[in-house]
């Protein structure tokens, strides 16, 4: 763990997060399909390989390799009982490559389901899924945990309380992923950007933001000043004391990809990305990193560029 505590580092300015590690891991020969996850026990020098990649381009915080290590995700691909082994594994793998001067997040997606009535899901059955998938990664040694790429606001509501009931005094960072819908901003299933802050700000989280989604450069910087005026919004209403604590993340993927030969490929360079970097930026928004489709290129730009 790096000297400093993580929730006080995050509202110190800057603050880099690392790349994509799919796209980077099917770089590196893996198949599409694949259970990224099952490589932290059969693989982990691949993973510990982008780890090392994206720190060496400046990260000051690396995700762990377990996106979609939740039991509903994990059974998909006959894995369902290894959780704790995943994880655990997972969160290791990063801690080492970080060393102790560099932050680790336990990275967490989403099931993959819907809950009742619109799917399977049970209420108290996915909360127990997801605290059994952080307490795994607390044992591994994060730093703190990163909830990506929520859709639905009961999903996103049960996570983090799943999250925060074994987080301890670790912080909390939430996202959702929008997509351009008319004027504004809607998740796959019609969350905007207002109740999205609300919700996550309500719950306690230390950081609210954005990732993935099918934006391009122009629209995430434009979804990033929706974030900001968001959270005044609430700060001038004065909802709670908590919303002059948060802090917001962009994790934007390197725009929009294309589907060549049967596969999404994202072709924004790193100049292009680390322009609407410092837009972000300039937005409001001190911690920045990539999803889909950005590298180490990517995040070096980045770090080169806006810590000047």
């Amino acid at each position: 763990m790096a000297g400093t505590n993580l929730k006080d580092r995050i509202r110190q300015g800057l603050f880099l997060l690392d790349g994509a590690m799919g796209t980077e891991l099917i770089a590196r020969g893996l198949e599409v399909g694949t259970c990224n996850e099952y490589l932290n026990v059969t693989s982990p020098d691949i993973v510990s390989g982008i780890h090392r990649a994206y720190l060496q381009a400046g990260s000051d915080a690396i995700l762990t390799n377990t996106f979609g290590a939740n039991k509903y995700v994990l059974a998909r691909y006959g894995f369902g009982d290894e959780v704790v082994r995943l994880n655990i594994a997972g969160a290791e793998i990063a801690r080492r490559a970080a060393g102790e001067e560099r932050y680790v997040l336990g990275d967490i997606g989403p099931s993959g389901d819907f809950l009742e009535p619109l799917g399977r899901l049970k209420p108290n059955e996915l909360k127990a899924a997801f605290a059994q998938q952080a307490g795994a990664l607390l044992d591994g040694g994060v730093d703190g945990f990163i909830i990506e790429t929520i859709t639905a606001l009961d999903e996103a509501t049960i996570t983090i309380e799943a999250v925060k009931s074994v987080s301890g005094d670790l912080p909390v960072f939430a996202s959702m992923a929008f997509d351009r819908v008319g004027s504004g901003f809607k998740t796959m299933m019609g969350v905007d950007v207002e109740s999205a802050v609300s919700k996550m700000i309500s719950l306690e989280v230390d950081a609210v933001g954005f990732n993935c989604g099918t934006a391009s450069l122009d629209e995430y910087v434009e979804l990033a000043e929706k974030y900001v005026s968001a959270i005044k919004a609430l700060k001038k209403s004065q909802v709670t004391s908590h919303e002059s604590r948060v802090t917001i993340f962009a994790e934007p993927n390197a725009g929009r990809p294309e589907l060549i030969e049967g596969r999404a490929v994202y072709k924004v360079s790193p100049e292009d990305f680390v322009a609407a970097a410092e837009k972000i930026q300039s937005a409001g928004v001190n911690i920045i990193g990539g999803c889909c489709g950005t590298g180490p290129a990517h995040i070096k730009a980045v770090a080169e560029k806006l810590r000047g």
